[in-house]
């Protein structure tokens, strides 16, 4: 018996165990979701934009740990997946994206809604390949789901020409990879951890540099186990936030340009760090002559290319994390740091992290009352970029009951609401709260209409400070606060009239209260302090009882600056607080 590949396709996604596909239809996949209409199983999520369905197969993936699955068609709905296959490929997470494609004898021809997707996301994409030949099809989805999950994650790209996917071949769907040139390490060098094993045992000042790679072994639990035997103190970068309890003693804070003061600190007088799953990017070492200028470095990453290529580190261990913590816990004994250890909560004590609002509705107290009124729930919270990230990742309270997924190489605007509405479908026995800034929400606002057509109980929270607020605090601290198009109530007879006496800036655009009741659900504004905690309860029991996102939009002083910083390529020496 021979099938066609549209049909294969189907066999191929019940066999990798997909429950959801993130789909949108075009002429070049419409064969393909014909197939689909019928399985059982496979749920087809229609987001309102490319963009927002491969952020919402992204928050997917990190909420659930499994792999995000995109479908769309070719030309714009392939190049619509660009930015958010950057995004996943910056940050190891597991997607596979599916596009179509004209057929083969029409491929670089300028056919209709032809792109040479392959080119394109080259080189920011784990992997992308097109499917050429039918009998080939069902090896290149098994291969495409096993490279998007092993090793190092990632996302991967399969383009499928229409002719191929309507061509007849084998039922037959392989159950085992063998990739040549590809082989994932999966063990431990135990000489080169031996080694540094050793350093461990000399130092005196020893600290955990904790990245985004411990989160995405699911090694919290066992990084725990090995701070507590050590008695080492752990720093994390914001990516790695959550991977030990914000609450545990050992844990200081994020370190690099918005960390705490003591997290900074710890790097700047430790003799040793050992880093666990962090590439050392700009913004964790800042001028990376004066980083961590008295240690030695230990780095276990399981990407042997990420060792030793920003910072030259003393022992180089290519090992997944969590194997690595386990084989760390096994060949050593305890250890007494309690001195070291009171030292930095001395620093921290000295200069903690708070902020002194007197306009608004304090990012502070935001992020403190959604700890107190989630803190009996297993929650996700996903953040878009900006101010309110940075906020976000200084005082949520994180553990294993308390996620907190977002855009952290790439850095990418729109990634919130759509990160949510995939981390909610994936997750739909957790509570979901998406954390954004006015100028973020816009960019993928559509997306609320996917949240209420899926009936999922989202909880929005909007920082609305009318600014692009990161942006224009570089321009305050660097610009002599000349403020460029950072202005969200910026409007053409603005024009030179901006600041003068008598002159009344424009309303905001939009009014998120009256947008949330377009698409059918409720809206919240909330000025003060005093009133968020019942607002937030309130709304989230409206939520809940209608199976439907609400917006709660927070009114917060665009002169509020993310602090502690340290301006880009500078030191610790630098810190502004």
């Amino acid at each position: 018996m021979k099938i066609s590949g549209n049909s294969l396709f189907v066999t191929a996604m019940k066999k990798e165990g997909v429950d959801t596909i993130f789909a949108y239809p075009g002429g070049m996949n419409v064969n393909l979701l014909d197939e689909l209409h019928d399985a059982h199983g496979i749920d087809l999520v229609l987001p309102r934009h490319e963009q927002g369905l491969i952020h919402a197969a992204d928050g997917y993936a990190r909420a659930t740990g499994r792999v995000g699955v995109c479908l769309v068609t070719s030309g714009p709905g392939a190049t619509n997946l660009v930015t958010g296959i950057a995004t996943a490929n910056y940050d190891s997470i597991p997607l596979v994206c599916f596009t179509g494609q004209v057929s083969e004898n029409l491929i670089g021809n300028d056919a209709f809604q032809e792109v040479d997707i392959i080119g394109v996301t080259r080189h920011i994409a784990k992997f992308v390949i097109m499917v050429r030949e039918r009998e080939m099809l069902a090896q290149r989805i098994k291969e495409a789901f096993y490279i998007a999950r092993s090793g190092k994650p990632g996302p991967v790209l399969v383009d499928l020409p229409a002719d191929v996917m309507a061509e007849l071949g084998s039922t037959s769907y392989p159950t085992e990879v063998n990739i040549r040139g590809y082989k994932p390490n999966t063990g431990v060098h135990v000489g080169q951890l031996k080694r540094g094993i050793a350093l461990i045992k000399k130092a005196k000042r020893p600290m955990f540099l904790i990245g985004g790679g411990v989160n995405l072994a699911h090694a919290q639990e066992d990084l725990t186990e090995m701070a507590e035997k050590l008695n080492i103190p752990v720093v994390t970068s914001v990516m790695g936030r959550g991977a030990i309890s914000t609450d545990h003693p050992l844990y200081i804070g994020n370190i690099g340009m918005h960390g705490s003061y003591a997290a900074n600190r710890t790097a700047d007088e430790c003799d040793l760090m050992i880093s666990i799953g962090c590439r050392f990017n700009d913004r964790v070492t800042g001028n990376i002559s004066k980083f961590a200028p008295k240690a030695k470095i230990i780095h276990i990453d399981i990407e042997a290319s990420s060792i030793s290529r920003n910072i030259t580190v003393d022992i180089p261990i290519v090992a997944d994390a969590k194997l690595a913590i386990r084989k760390i816990i096994e060949l050593t004994k305890e250890m007494h740091h309690e001195d070291w250890v009171s030292k930095i909560k001395e620093w921290d004590r000295e200069y903690p992290l708070s902020m002194d609002v007197k306009v608004g509705v304090s990012p502070e107290h935001i992020i403190r009352t959604l700890n107190e009124v989630y803190a009996d729930r297993d929650t996700v919270f996903s953040s878009d970029v900006g101010q309110h990230q940075m906020w976000a990742a200084q005082y949520l309270r994180l553990d294993a009951g308390h996620r907190l997924i977002q855009s952290g190489g790439l850095g990418t605007m729109g990634f919130g609401l759509p990160a949510a509405i995939g981390a909610r479908i994936g997750c739909p026995d957790k509570s979901v709260v998406s954390i954004s800034g006015d100028g973020g929400f816009q960019m993928n606002i559509q997306e609320l209409a996917t949240a209420v057509c899926q009936e999922l109980p989202l909880v929005n929270i909007i920082m609305n400070n009318n600014k692009l607020g990161m942006v224009r605090q570089m321009q305050t601290l660097f610009k002599k606060g000349r403020y460029t198009i950072t202005c969200l109530r910026y409007h053409k007879s603005c024009k030179g009239r901006c600041g003068t006496e008598g002159w009344t800036c424009p309303e905001y655009t939009p009014d998120f209260v009256k947008v949330i009741e377009a698409y059918g659900s409720k809206g919240y504004l909330v000025t003060r302090d005093e009133d968020l905690k019942e607002v937030l309860l309130e709304a989230r029991a409206y939520a809940e009882e209608h199976n439907k996102p609400v917006v709660i939009e927070c009114t917060v002083s665009p002169d509020e600056l993310v602090l502690p910083m340290i301006r880009g390529g500078a030191s610790f020496d630098d810190i502004m607080y």
